[in-house]
């Protein structure tokens, strides 16, 4: 009658590890995603501040574009 305990304790320990690690690994699930939401929003916001800052540069590009004749200066 021992070993059928012993094993059943030893069953019930195993089960109880993983649910340990189970829920641990839930936790670092969760971290990890709002880990990523937070870095899409920043890499959203910085992609919106590069398109700001780009339109001026790329409506004065045009404009020399044109004051050359379409031309480029090497040429």
């Amino acid at each position: 009658m021992f070993w059928p305990m012993f094993q059943l304790a030893l069953a019930f320990c195993g089960v109880a590890v993983l649910g340990v690690l189970a829920v641990r690994v839930g936790i670092e699930v969760r971290r990890f995603a709002r880990a990523v939401g937070d870095s899409t929003e920043r890499i959203t916001r910085a992609m919106e501040d590069l398109e700001r800052s780009a339109a001026p540069l790329a409506a004065r590009g045009g404009l020399v574009r044109r004051s050359n004749g379409g031309h480029n200066a090497d040429e």
